[in-house]
């Protein structure tokens, strides 16, 4: 099945439901995160602090957040409890977002996760999550009190529904804003996800361990990534929509005048992590880095990558 059709099929299903916003919203969409194990294979590691304190501030300001795919690397970890209990800073975090009333968490599922296209799969390992209850000096080392932790028996996401695709409706306009991973169509990781997953386990992750890198992912193999966006960039153009997607973990942000082609980059840049804001009418792009001050010191910095536009230009 074409990029096209596939496209054209998640987004008239996710049409079904869409996400109410305004110009009073707040939301923020992070793709292709990757959390991992913690080990030498977990691209997520080295950027988990930008990440959490990046998090932590948009859930302070009351932003809703969504996640574009491949949130979880389940190509490379058999189990998702591995994931959750090597980063369970995060997800206790992600539950704050998730138990707000109303959500304030959606979750996308990529390549990587894909898995989680079956909701028996999702109920099982995301409703709630067991594990050995951690000792007092552990969460005090991370700064979390004990009874916040996600500790055996509790609740981690209960019924929570992963999508394929979303439509954000922007009311004042009744503009749509179309969120999908960007994998769709794509064979070996799409149809044939279970064969990438195997490769991506057996092989890809202990070479990568000696520094080579699986040549067949957009995001590391130039030409199959420029072929991803012009067929993404076509069904754009093709059906006048705006989208914002992830996957191949490069930035894009549609200036006017241009296709509405937006593109959250991944938070696995090896200094940063990027992601897109809608908030006060406008869109963003931006990045979380560690920048030096006057004093020299490092400090987690947000900085816009381009100007923002005004959401109800993009319709």
């Amino acid at each position: 099945m074409s990029i096209s059709s596939r496209l054209t099929a998640v987004f008239q299903e996710a049409r079904k439901q869409p996400i109410p916003f305004d110009d009073t919203s707040k939301l923020i969409l992070f793709s292709d995160c990757h959390r991992g194990d913690n080990s030498w294979a977990d691209e997520f590691a080295r950027n988990q602090t930008l990440y959490f304190f990046a998090l932590q501030q948009y859930y302070d300001q009351g932003f809703t957040y969504i996640e574009l795919g491949d949130g979880d690397e389940l190509y490379k970890n058999k189990r998702f409890s591995v994931i959750c209990e090597a980063h369970s800073h995060i997800f206790w975090l992600i539950k704050q977002f998730y138990d707000a009333s109303p959500r304030r968490f959606h979750m996308i599922h990529g390549n990587h996760d894909m898995e989680r296209s079956n909701p028996k799969i999702v109920e099982k390992t995301l409703f709630r999550y067991l594990q050995q209850r951690v000792d007092d000096e552990e969460s005090l080392l991370e700064g979390i009190q004990v009874d916040q932790r996600i500790n055996e028996g509790e609740t981690l996401f209960e019924g929570i529904q992963v999508h394929e695709g979303l439509v954000l409706k922007h009311t004042p306009t009744n503009g749509e804003i179309f969120l999908v991973h960007g994998h769709q169509g794509d064979l070996l990781n799409d149809q044939l996800w279970k064969v990438g997953r195997f490769f991506s386990r057996l092989i890809w992750q202990p070479l990568q361990l000696f520094g080579i890198t699986e040549p067949n992912s957009p995001a590391r193999n130039y030409r199959k990534r420029n072929s991803v966006e012009k067929q993404i960039q076509d069904w754009i153009c093709a059906n006048q929509q705006v989208m914002i997607f992830g996957h191949t973990h490069k930035p894009s942000f549609a200036k006017a005048g241009k296709p509405p082609f937006f593109n959250t980059g991944s938070c696995v840049h090896p200094r940063c992590i990027t992601g897109i804001e809608i908030q006060q009418g406008k869109i963003y792009l931006v990045k979380w880095w560690l920048a030096p001050n006057d004093l020299g010191q490092l400090c987690v910095t947000r900085e816009e990558l381009v100007k923002p536009r005004k959401v109800a230009s993009l319709f």
